[in-house]
């Protein structure tokens, strides 16, 4: 496993002494050095670029959003933002700029250190792991979400009982490096796709609600976070609520979701796997399978299940996935399968769905 050096960005002296502390202590990390603004920052990446940066948000001169926005313009790096500013908007802002993860800092004297110690231990081997020509290439589209002149115009939301039935149901597996690779899934959507999407994405139970609403402003599918029973519905997404797993179930009306537990023993939560497994019981060849970046192996025995009964399954290219473990994992159970980059897998899916004119 290659050795990494760190760059620690931090305006206080404590913290930053303290971060690169823990970063010093963990196998595979070299080299520590720290800068205490994102000006300070952005000149020492030029003269001498780190492997990986933690980032705090809130400093002076530069800021860390400004800098992810120049870092990554400029020279991307894979970032995992260590912030006191853990609300919600914060972080999904700081993940479409660029950020590879985002971690909560401690506060206080008492202050969990631990957790904040085995996080950065976890953060080291997924960077270890990353492929550096996903990190560069995950950073030329457009994945500005904050420019509301690009949005495409939505439908207006129809009434429940005008929703239409759609003919397939997209089911989609992330992890690691997901949230952005979904922004830019959905940026390249089409509004004519006869079909349903439904999202699995490794996420705390806090974040998804947000993470779903992000989504919905995007694209021209509506995204929404997954309820109870709710009945899938023909251009309509549903994001798994995290902590829990979301399937596919038969109804009088067509396919509904049901969000349950994890089954026991679950390593994966939301779980691909779980999702996979019941879109192939419900829908057979009706059934569209995604996997896009991540790390382990969730999603590679659901797959099996939707190729056996004549789904399609498609995986995000290594080469642009940034953990490329999941697809990977697609690729050696044998399953036929196509390989995309990130910006051809909407074209693709809109090929697989798009409505008969029959």
């Amino acid at each position: 496993m290659r050795e990494l050096r760190a760059l620690v960005v931090d305006d206080s002296s404590l913290n930053r002494r303290t971060i690169a502390a823990m970063l010093s202590d963990i196998e595979g990390v070299c080299h520590v050095e720290q800068a205490a603004d994102g000006a300070e920052a952005l000149r020492m990446v030029e003269t001498r670029p780190p492997d990986f940066i933690t980032l705090d948000l809130e400093m002076p001169r530069l800021d860390g959003y400004e800098f992810l926005h120049l870092l990554m313009d400029r020279n991307p790096l894979p970032v995992v933002v260590i912030s006191g500013r853990s609300a919600k908007e914060n972080i999904f802002r700081a993940l479409e700029l660029g950020a590879l993860d985002f971690l909560a800092k401690p506060h206080g004297e008492d202050a969990p250190l631990e957790v904040l110690r085995r996080q950065l231990v976890e953060k080291v081997e997924v960077i270890q792991k990353l492929s550096p020509l996903a990190v560069r290439r995950s950073t030329l589209g457009d994945l500005d979400v904050s420019s509301e002149d690009r949005r495409p115009p939505k439908r207006l939301r129809e009434p429940t009982v005008l929703k239409h039935l759609p003919s397939k149901v997209v089911v989609v597996g992330s992890s690691t490096g997901g949230p952005k690779a979904l922004v830019t899934l959905f940026r390249h959507l089409h509004d004519e796709m006869d079909a349903a999407l439904v999202i699995a994405q490794h996420m705390p139970a806090r974040f998804t609600r947000t993470f779903a609403d992000r989504l919905d402003r995007v694209g021209v599918i509506r995204v929404s976070e997954a309820k109870q029973y709710e009945r899938l519905a023909r251009g309509y997404a549903y994001v798994c609520p995290g902590g829990r797993c979301v399937e596919i179930v038969p109804s009088d009306r067509g396919p509904a979701l049901r969000v349950v537990a994890p089954d026991r023993g679950s390593h994966y939560i939301p779980s691909a796997d779980q999702l996979f497994r019941s879109a192939a019981r419900v829908l057979g060849d009706r059934a569209v399978a995604v996997v896009l970046t991540g790390m382990g192996n969730d999603g590679a025995d659901g797959v099996r299940e939707i190729s056996k009964r004549g789904g399609r399954v498609l995986i995000e290219s290594p080469e642009t996935a940034v953990v490329c473990g999941m697809p990977m994992a697609v690729r050696r159970a044998g399953v036929r399968h196509e390989s995309l980059g990130i910006w051809a897998l909407g074209d693709r899916i809109a090929e697989l769905t798009r409505p008969s004119r029959g």
